[in-house]
């Protein structure tokens, strides 16, 4: 039986509330027109985030806009978009050709913005992200950022590794969902070298404002799990998001 005409809906609030689909209606014994074809526009957004390409260059002019120092600019193995998406391991590794060496001194962070699966996520969020982050970190000594294209998460590993880095941080896309094609991810890892095991490495996720983690927050968070991993010489499952005492205890 349909609802009556004019009574309240049961749903609004919780509608409200999340991007979740609930309470989609009906019409007949199924889905009404209007929902069918949000649902279809979303699927759209989150298969062209995945094809999307990073646009080095626009992301290099945002970086020097707001005066953040960038180096080079790498490559996975993996040499096009399709190859990425067929195969994970290639995304992991650098080019065989990548010329990248440890500068004079030693970095306690590299930064790495990488496309992963929504090269959108990484254009709207990673550069502020990491303009709001670096005053948090105080006497840190951070490396010019790099920017990884074709790449997963794996890679800042070997990125670092080359560096000389005793922590990377790897800001890239997450896989989109229906309702989140632009959704960052952060992934924190001490004593990179490649052969690391995602539990050995912290990750704060949904990176998304105005619809998930916002900016400030997400910087404050990852400052604290930066903090705590220097001060304990470990990242992954042993370090947890303790707050204001992260980095204070043993």
């Amino acid at each position: 039986m349909n609802d009556p005409v004019g009574a309240p809906d049961p749903w609004s609030g919780l509608r409200s509330a999340t991007r979740a689909r609930v309470g989609l209606g009906r019409s007949g014994d199924a889905l009404p027109t209007s929902r069918v074809l949000e649902l279809a526009a979303d699927h759209a957004l989150a298969r062209d985030a995945v094809h999307d390409v990073l646009d080095v260059a626009d992301l290099l002019r945002s970086l020097a806009a707001r005066g953040i120092s960038y180096g080079p600019v790498v490559a996975s193995a993996a040499v096009d978009r399709a190859t990425y998406l067929q195969r994970p391991d290639l995304g992991r590794r650098l080019a065989e050709d990548t010329a990248l060496r440890a500068q004079l001194g030693s970095h306690d962070l590299v930064v790495v913005l990488a496309d992963g699966l929504s090269a959108r996520a990484v254009h709207a969020h990673a550069v502020p992200l990491v303009e709001v982050l670096l005053p948090l970190l105080g006497d840190w000594e951070v490396a010019p950022v790099v920017v990884a294209t074709q790449a997963r998460v794996a890679l800042g590993d070997e990125v670092a590794q080359r560096l000389g880095a005793r922590c990377v941080l790897v800001l890239l896309g997450e896989r989109p969902g229906l309702s989140a094609p632009d959704s960052l991810g952060a992934y924190l890892t001490w004593d990179p070298r490649p052969g690391r095991k995602d539990s050995e490495r912290n990750c704060v996720s949904n990176i998304r404002p105005p619809h998930g983690l916002a900016l400030d927050t997400a910087a404050r968070t990852l400052a604290g799990l930066l903090h705590g991993a220097r001060h304990r010489q470990l990242s992954g499952v042993a370090l947890k998001d303790d707050g204001p005492s992260l980095g204070s205890s043993a």
